[in-house]
């Protein structure tokens, strides 16, 4: 291996379903092809299809990694992944986008072992913060979810606090001191959409990830969201479940909106391509913690109509059973 070769910058996205994370690579994938970087990009998604890749640019070179979080059940393929995009496209940098069930620490395995094979380098963790549901969580009770949040901030080496103009300035003073009391360390930026001023940090010599002591001691029980028994391995956000569902047909847009705002609380994230009867045209939406929104897009090539729903153990079936409902035409209210 030539030692005098540069090493490639890696970036990991974090943050919890919903905060902002695809936003924000929109944003610095935009940047990279302003300063003339060749970036590239690697998804994870627990369903069985990549929406978000969707919103990526035909010409950044992108690998999917679906039906699975990175830091489980396909930890393993993180390492070829980074080698295969380095092996053909050689890119000037990374972003690694892991779905919101995931805990970064455990990412920075499959990282550690695609070094052994090419030069590459962890810069940064960047968690992405719903500021809003992170003030919601933390009154509502201490669950699981919640728990995996504050994993999320404690392993960031840069924290965005997001949606701040949802938030009231005491609010704002609130979660910024939140964020300051789990990591000492990150600088943390407010933001509105992940829009962010200077980026001049992406690609500055700074050393590389390191994680906080906290972190260091990744033994019986690390304090990463993962509990480690005789072998057995209880992951925290076992609860986090994923429901695809492909539509066959197109819907009625009231309808549709309407099944959103239906949604109980324990779904607080949908996204997916669909095409409405009353506008013959297909829309790229996205829904979290009650709201929505809606993109009218021109896929390239075959894409599916589909609908993706993730939360907390929700009724598969009874949300199925609305689907089918829609799409037979018995929901137009």
């Amino acid at each position: 291996m030539d030692n005098t070769k540069a090493l490639i910058p890696v970036h990991l996205l974090s943050g919890f379903l919903g905060s902002g994370k695809t936003t924000l690579l929109t944003a610095l994938l935009e940047h990279c092809r302003n300063d003339g970087l060749k970036a590239a990009v690697i998804m994870n998604e627990l369903g069985d299809i990549n929406l978000d890749g969707q919103l990526v640019d035909g010409d950044v070179p992108m690998s999917e990694m679906l039906s699975g979080c990175i830091c489980c059940t396909i930890r393993g393929d993180l390492s070829m992944e980074i080698k295969a995009l380095m092996d053909e496209h050689q890119p000037d940098i990374i972003f690694i986008e892991s779905t919101g069930a995931a805990n970064p620490i455990e990412i920075l395995d499959g990282v550690t072992e695609a070094a052994m094979y090419c030069r590459i380098e962890l810069l940064s963790v960047i968690t992405v913060v719903d500021g809003p549901e992170l003030l919601q969580r933390r009154r509502s009770g201490k669950g699981r979810t919640y728990k995996l949040m504050q994993e999320q901030i404690r392993c960031a080496t840069r924290l965005l606090l997001n949606k701040a103009d949802k938030l009231e300035p005491d609010e704002l003073v609130e979660a910024q001191q939140l964020l300051r009391d789990l990591n000492e360390h990150a600088p943390i930026m407010a933001t509105i959409r992940c829009a962010v001023d200077d980026w001049n940090w992406l690609l500055a010599n700074q050393k590389p990830y390191e994680a906080s002591p906290q972190h260091a001691d990744h033994s019986a029980d690390c304090g990463c969201g993962h509990q480690h028994d005789h072998g057995d391995h209880h992951h925290m956000h076992e609860h986090v479940m994923a429901l695809t569902h492909y539509l066959r047909g197109p819907v009625d847009s009231e309808a549709f909106e309407a099944l959103l705002k239906r949604l109980p609380d324990n779904i607080y994230r949908a996204k997916g391509i669909v095409t409405f009867s009353d506008t013959a045209s297909r829309f790229l939406f996205q829904y979290a913690y009650r709201e929505s929104d809606f993109m009218r897009i021109t896929p390239q090539g075959e894409v599916n109509d589909v609908a993706v729903f993730i939360g907390e153990h929700f009724s598969k079936d009874g949300l199925l059973a609305e689907l089918n409902r829609l799409e037979s035409g018995g929901d137009n209210c």
